[in-house]
């Protein structure tokens, strides 16, 4: 396997969804490619990292409260 077919796979080896055909490639492969299993350790930092953010409800209200201040800093100017 190469990096373009490692990297094509790795949302679906971060979902647990690789099928058992193709893991041993997959796998091999994040072992002798620093690059890729760098790339593929990011991104399931990243996918851990967005899984803890607000839901929408939560974000909107801090949203809606950052507006609100930068409004009062800049004095109702846009």
């Amino acid at each position: 396997m190469n990096c373009y077919e490692t990297i094509d796979m790795m949302d679906i080896a971060l979902d647990g969804k690789l099928d058992v055909a193709s893991r041993p490639g997959f796998d091999e492969h994040l072992e002798e490619c620093t690059a890729c299993r760098t790339y593929f350790d990011q991104l399931r930092v990243t996918v851990q990292a967005l899984g803890q953010l607000p839901r929408r409800g939560a974000a909107g209200r801090a949203r809606a409260a950052l507006i609100a201040a930068f409004k009062r800093e800049l004095g109702g100017k846009h």
